[in-house]
Order: structure tokens, then C-alpha cells, then sequence
């Protein structure tokens, strides 16, 4: 069975902002969006064949703290 996190470093966001948003119904996706991008920005130097997974656990963390 393939990973979910098989996104390119380019289709990173893109990828991680459709699958959160549906993850997140409530949550606006302009605030989707913008947690993605900066959790992107956090991770710069991270390698980038781990950027993909770890970009959508680290924003989906930090929606979960925004949802509470």
C-alpha cells in the first residue's frame, strides 16, 4: 500500500492544503492555507524527500491547537 505523502517538494502545499481541508470542514480554507505555508517556511533546511510528510503533520498539528 503506497503513502498518502507521496507529494513532490513543488506539490507539498497544494497536496497538503486539499487533504487538511477536508480533514478540517469547519476550518476556513484561507486558514488552511496560510497554517500550511508557514509550517512550510518552518521546515526550510529539512530534507526535502521528508518535507512532504512532515509539512502535513506539522500543519495538521497545528490546526488541531487552533481548533480547540
Amino acid at each position: 500500500m503506497g503513502s498518502r505523502f507521496h507529494d513532490s517538494t513543488a506539490d507539498a502545499i497544494p497536496g497538503a492544503v486539499r487533504r487538511l481541508t477536508l480533514e478540517f470542514p469547519a476550518m476556513p480554507r484561507p486558514e488552511v492555507v496560510q497554517v500550511v505555508r508557514a509550517s512550510r517556511s518552518d521546515l526550510a533546511g529539512v530534507p526535502t524527500g521528508a518535507v512532504p510528510e512532515l509539512l502535513e503533520r506539522l500543519a495538521r498539528e497545528r490546526l488541531l491547537m487552533r481548533a480547540e
